[in-house]
């Protein structure tokens, strides 16, 4: 037996073996070996072509409603729930509108769109001390995140990029 036929046996052998782990210590052996994410849910709410963004003292430089998932909180919830305590909005989210991964910070940013009908009127919580509606290509002063999501947002514009293959298996 050659030593790649070797390697492959042994792999599926520890596969079998990881198969009959008991779930909780299985999920303990994956979360130990692999890394961990902050995730956090943003919210694009859009009226006449603005965006709202936030000045927030924790923050350097203005931001979307959002923040991160609590414990066993789906993105969903977690963006309805930041932004009724930033601005006092109630939405629904919709669909996810995009996902960001980004390994150098060990961070994704789970982006959700809302389309307001009317300028909704705010009500800030402690956290935002203040609120304004910005045309993306005149917005000045973000912090890095919302760079960051804002550039993966003008990207879906773009025409999609279709992936292929690049050498076939021997």
């Amino acid at each position: 037996m050659d030593l790649e036929a070797l390697r492959r046996k042994m792999g599926t052998a520890a596969l079998v073996g990881f198969r009959m782990i008991p779930g909780p210590l299985k999920r303990t052996l994956v979360r130990a070996g692999t890394p961990s994410y902050t995730v956090g849910a943003v919210c694009l709410i859009e009226h006449e072509g603005e965006v709202l963004l936030l000045w927030q003292p924790h923050r350097r430089g203005w931001s979307l409603p959002g923040g991160l998932l609590g414990r066993g909180e789906e993105p969903a919830e977690a963006v309805r729930r930041e932004v009724l305590e930033e601005v006092g909005l109630q939405i629904e989210p919709g669909d996810v509108f995009a996902v960001g991964v980004h390994a150098s910070t060990q961070q994704i940013d789970v982006i959700f769109r809302v389309r307001a009908r009317e300028r909704p009127r705010l009500e800030l919580a402690t956290e935002a001390r203040k609120a304004q509606w910005w045309r993306l290509e005149d917005l000045d002063e973000t912090d890095r995140e919302t760079r960051r999501i804002l550039q993966i947002v003008q990207q879906i514009d773009a025409e999609p990029s279709p992936g292929r293959v690049v050498e076939e298996a021997s």
